[in-house]
């Protein structure tokens, strides 16, 4: 099996957060973090985080299964409602 198709069977989750006010710092150390594919504790890496003034926040993780994505967003501190399975046209 190739890397990229172990990457690839990794599922992707997404989550919506509608009012996370999400400092200039947070969102370069998210950045880094994703650039380098630097996954936590759970497993879970941050694939693209999509954000906004209004502090809409949407956020495409990897990770092993929907609690580990629940894990994640806990040790940060952040609320986590609705968590989605989602997959690519890739």
């Amino acid at each position: 099996m190739t890397t990229d198709h172990k990457e690839n069977a990794v599922p992707r989750f997404m989550d919506f957060h509608p009012d996370l006010k999400l400092p200039a710092e947070a969102i370069a150390q998210i950045a880094d973090d994703t650039r380098h594919a630097r996954a936590d504790r759970f497993g879970v890496r941050q694939i693209e985080l999509y954000h906004n003034p209004d502090s809409t926040v949407y956020c495409l993780l990897k990770g092993p299964d929907e609690e580990a994505i629940r894990q994640h967003h806990a040790a940060l501190g952040v609320p986590c409602g609705d968590v989605h399975q989602v997959d690519g046209l890739a």
